[in-house]
């Protein structure tokens, strides 16, 4: 008997101020990276998707961003003031 699956990882890798594309307001919105892992035996083994999003802290709404633009805001935020990103790394399990 084989037990297989996946896991899912929530990591928020910075939060940064923008202006939000649903309600127009200015906000904070995170940047979160999710990352599905498979398992074998409950044990991680190796990720097959990864998939980057902001999320507006005042609407909720989430919008999907490709990893290169991702890597852009993460750098501008811990380029500029808002270093949150660094010691946030840990991941939320879903």
């Amino acid at each position: 008997m084989i037990i297989f699956g996946t896991k899912g990882y929530l990591y928020q890798l910075a939060i940064l101020t923008l202006v939000c594309g649903r309600c127009g307001n200015p906000a904070a919105h995170t940047l979160r990276k999710r990352v599905t892992k498979f398992t074998l035996f409950f044990v991680p083994l190796f990720p097959f998707s990864t998939k980057y999003a902001t999320q507006c802290t005042f609407c909720g709404a989430e919008v999907k961003v490709e990893k290169e633009q991702a890597e852009r805001l993460q750098a501008q935020a811990v380029g500029g003031q808002q270093a949150y990103g660094q010691a946030q790394q840990q991941p939320y399990q879903q």
